[in-house]
């Protein structure tokens, strides 16, 4: 093969775009590994594995090769780069051993922050105002090697988890592309990073969604944002009805007394939180499917209902 070489361990939309810059740039790639669709979940994101078969690459997932025969065939191709794009597993050292030049992965957040699982909606569910996305070299623990180069992309007060992902998945694309030529050169800055507690946060559940309406309203507003569909969603019990929050929104709308509760204003429909702040209602479902939010609205306009 002419030209530097690479092996890509990717999944979701941002492996298929870095997967994409790779190719653009005339990086030859021998083997393309990816992780199986759970059935459990929704796919809402881009398939890897297609984009790889639409490339001729060859492609292959964990179920289909033991880890010690995929160190050994690693070891064999000895490829100049190893990259992880959100690949969903920690590689293993013998993995990342093969490269001859380094191993990096794409990390969807600005290190050291939020290392670990989920770093997207764990930013937004902090009320941060910012992220982005970081390359950095593999080492044995978790987000913890060098760091080659980092892009910023505002976190806006109402945008959700996946519209921060699709402003992620640019910022990777472009990180990628502009540091390709001085990984293959060998000039490639890198920056040591410090490990500090409290920088990594686990995988979160679909039981996480919970809401507390005695929370303030603003981190009420940023769990919904977090977990919105297609992510498992928030969730509350709602006159004993269990009720799917999708999409809210912070109001200036003063309470109509003290505590949680449930109350209608001009058609709008109007949760009392916490320390007293409001948050607009604009989309809601439960078993029955969506919530007619105006006509529940006139309903409680005159009388509010408890919450919690």
């Amino acid at each position: 093969m002419s030209g530097p070489t690479a092996v890509v361990f990717a999944y979701h939309d941002v492996g298929v775009r870095c997967l994409k810059a790779l190719l653009s740039a005339g990086v030859q790639i021998p083997l393309v590994v990816t992780v199986a669709d759970d059935p459990r979940e929704s796919r809402w994101y881009a398939s890897v594995a297609a984009t790889a078969a639409d490339y001729g690459l060859e492609v292959i997932a964990p179920a289909t090769a033991s880890a010690a025969d995929l160190e050994g065939r690693l070891r064999a191709l000895a490829p100049d780069f190893l990259f992880s794009f959100y690949y969903r597993s920690l590689l293993p050292l013998g993995v990342l051993s093969s490269a001859r030049r380094g191993a990096l992965n794409m990390h969807g957040s600005l290190l050291p922050k939020y290392r670990g699982r989920a770093p997207v909606n764990w930013a937004i569910l902090k009320g941060e105002r910012e992220t982005g996305a970081t390359l950095h070299y593999m080492v044995e623990q978790a987000d913890a090697g060098d760091i080659v180069d980092q892009l910023a992309v505002p976190i806006l007060a109402d945008d959700d988890a996946r519209e921060v992902f699709a402003k992620v998945t640019v910022a990777a694309e472009t990180i990628l592309a502009r540091s390709l030529p001085q990984l293959i050169a060998g000039t490639a800055a890198r920056r040591p990073q410090r490990i500090l507690p409290g920088q990594y946060f686990g995988r979160r559940t679909p039981a996480d969604g919970r809401i507390d309406w005695a929370c303030p309203a603003r981190e009420i507003h940023d769990l919904v944002r977090a977990v919105a569909p297609p992510f498992p969603g928030a969730f509350a019990e709602v006159g004993g009805e269990r009720w799917e929050i999708h999409r809210t929104r912070v109001s200036d709308r003063p309470a109509p007394r003290p505590g949680s509760w449930l109350f209608g204003v001009d058609g709008g429909l109007y949760a009392a939180c916490g320390g007293g702040g409001v948050l607009q209602l604009l989309s809601a479902w439960s078993a029955a499917g969506s919530i007619d939010l105006p006509r529940l609205s006139r309903t409680l306009s005159s009388r509010p209902a408890p919450l919690g």
